[in-house]
């Protein structure tokens, strides 16, 4: 079968020929529609990442939209090793998949999946949203900020303010914000514009970026305020003094949706694309070829600004 494989850490996948799965006890063969390609490919492939290392070599891509032999549509998000999702197909444990709903195509589900799970349950179950909060979503404009921001009022916020580079938010306005800030300029300026932007500070962060939004973040942010830990796109670490978190009660939440229970990460995805198909959940995607998965794949390293699905 077609696939992008992974032959050395930090290498760019290349499409070759790469042995079918077979499906063991428990295991089911899926024939593979669509998957997203997300940051987290990218560091699973380096070698670094903080879960694990994939085998050498591998099939790239942790997730995808695609159908059992019975026809039944899926999402998975667990290939077994070394296949994954960016093949013609994948290998997954019978337990780990989500039904698929009529109303959405499969790259809509498949763009949807991963980082809008993440989103959906970031606010809904991680950040224990309470009704009429206050948002901050940092990397608003990425595919997983866009869907937070969306995702705020529905979910009982009160407030939404999107936050992002500049150059990104003039190219890609957040939908469903009330107020947008600006990453550009040093902490102090960053602070002072969220704290204006959310009228005294937000209650839930949702942070994609880390680093000196982060910071800025925490310094305008209410007392109690919780912050939600996804993603390092602006930098892998910060200098955070300790008074900071202690003076505003601050609460600093990892979060990656796989540690949700199975029932809730269905319950979310179900309830998002139930939204997207009366156009209430927009993303912006771009579908890619399998064969220009190179391109793609360095493309997602810079940032794409769209999210990219590749079609199989």
């Amino acid at each position: 079968m077609r696939a992008a494989v992974l032959r050395e850490y930090g290498a760019t996948p290349e499409v070759a020929e790469f042995d079918p799965p077979t499906a063991g006890p428990g295991q089911v063969v899926v024939d593979v529609a669509a998957a997203g390609l997300h940051h987290a490919d990218r560091l699973k492939a380096s070698g670094t990442f903080y879960l694990s290392r994939p085998p050498l070599p591998s099939v790239v891509g942790g997730d995808g939209v695609g159908r059992l032999p019975s026809g039944a549509r899926v999402f998975f998000d667990a290939p077994v090793p070394p296949f994954g999702g960016l093949a013609e197909q994948t290998l997954v444990d019978a337990d780990a998949l989500i039904e698929v709903p009529d109303g959405v195509d499969d790259v809509l589900a498949a763009g949807l999946a991963n980082t809008g799970i993440a989103a959906w349950l970031a606010l809904s179950w991680r950040a224990d949203l309470a009704q009429g909060e206050t948002v901050l979503v940092l990397g608003a404009t990425g595919a997983l900020g866009s869907v937070a921001v969306q995702a705020a009022k529905p979910l009982g916020a009160g407030c939404v303010v999107a936050a992002d580079l500049g150059a990104a938010l003039r190219r890609s306005p957040p939908r469903g914000a009330d107020a947008e800030v600006a990453l550009d300029g040093d902490v102090d300026d960053i602070a002072a514009a969220i704290a204006d932007a959310t009228e005294g500070g937000p209650d839930v962060i949702i942070d994609a970026l880390w680093g000196l939004p982060a910071l800025a973040a925490m310094r305008a942010a209410r007392h109690g305020a919780r912050l939600v830990q996804l993603g390092q796109v602006a930098a892998t670490e910060v200098v955070l003094p300790a008074a900071l978190p202690r003076a505003k009660a601050l609460d600093i939440r990892g979060f990656a949706y796989v540690h949700a229970p199975m029932p809730i990460r269905r319950r979310a995805y179900r309830d998002m694309l139930a939204r997207a198909a009366v156009g209430d959940l927009l993303v912006d995607i771009e579908r890619v070829a399998l064969v220009d998965i190179a391109a793609a794949w360095k493309r997602q390293a810079r940032g794409a600004g769209v999210k990219l699905v590749v079609e199989l």
